[in-house]
């Protein structure tokens, strides 16, 4: 306590530096910025190394290549530091996700009426990073017009999945891992079959409007709850996000609006 007393100024520095970094940290988390931030630090690290130790030449070389890693940071990694950037100014958990998940249910509603097909993945804590590669990047803005353009039959992008993320469609026509579960009836097509795939691996929520019969279904945790009511998806959605401020079960959040629905596994 002394050594930290006599110090405190270095101390401050030290706590200031390594919070600034952890809010940097959290901010890039999920996106291609987390690996290369990583990379910048590790440089830095062996950049006071090498200083520490005299070694002239090394050093010299490795802080030209921390200053031109830097600057490719900044370039080639624009969009994910312009969402996180822009991400410091939302306050509250529910602050956007509310629009965002009302877009998703008003496009889900509209498809369910067309009998267009589509597969609407929402992420949550684990990320949907490699799923978001396997398709076509978006990068807008979540609303019911562009979700309904999107899955409207014979275009380009109806194929696959979007992938939702922090209030923003990330990418369409993504490619999902169908279920391995050996249960799964033998009727169920291939777009549920992927839902329940993708939610046997991460913990996202994803949306399923069949293309035969028009039904709404929701798949989360391994789990499909089938023939969702459309007065009722807006309110499905925004439940399965409280056990980020409640810490309660899935099936607790649920069954206020679920209660007349059969929950099945696989």
């Amino acid at each position: 306590m002394e050594f930290l007393l006599g110090y405190w100024e270095i101390t401050l520095e030290i706590l200031i530096l390594w919070g600034v970094y952890y809010l940097v940290y959290l901010l890039l988390k999920e996106t291609a910025a987390e690996q290369v931030l990583k990379g910048i630090i590790i440089i830095t690290a062996v950049v006071m190394l090498t200083r520490g130790f005299n070694l002239v030449i090394i050093n010299w070389l490795l802080t030209r290549i921390l200053a031109i890693s830097v600057i490719a940071f900044l370039i080639i990694l624009q969009p994910e530091i312009r969402r996180a950037l822009a991400s410091i100014g939302r306050f509250g958990i529910f602050s956007g996700q509310k629009e965002t998940i009302e877009e998703i249910a008003k496009a889900a509603v509209v498809l369910s009426k067309k009998k267009n097909g589509a597969l609407i993945a929402i992420s949550r804590e684990s990320g949907l990073r490699r799923y978001v590669e396997s398709g076509v990047s978006v990068d807008s803005r979540v609303t019911s017009e562009l979700i309904n353009t999107i899955f409207t039959p014979n275009a380009s992008l109806h194929d696959g999945g979007i992938i939702v993320s922090d209030q923003r469609i990330e990418a369409a026509a993504c490619l999902f891992p169908l279920t391995q579960n050996p249960n799964v009836s033998k009727t169920m097509g291939t777009r549920h079959r992927a839902a329940l795939g993708l939610t046997e691996e991460t913990d996202a929520v994803v949306i399923v409007v069949s293309e035969e019969t028009g039904a709404i279904s929701l798949a989360h945790g391994g789990r499909m709850t089938k023939d969702i009511e459309a007065k009722d998806v807006s309110k499905v959605l925004e439940r399965l996000y409280m056990p980020r401020i409640k810490k309660r079960t899935f099936l607790e959040n649920l069954k206020p609006v679920l209660e007349k629905y059969k929950i099945k596994r696989g």
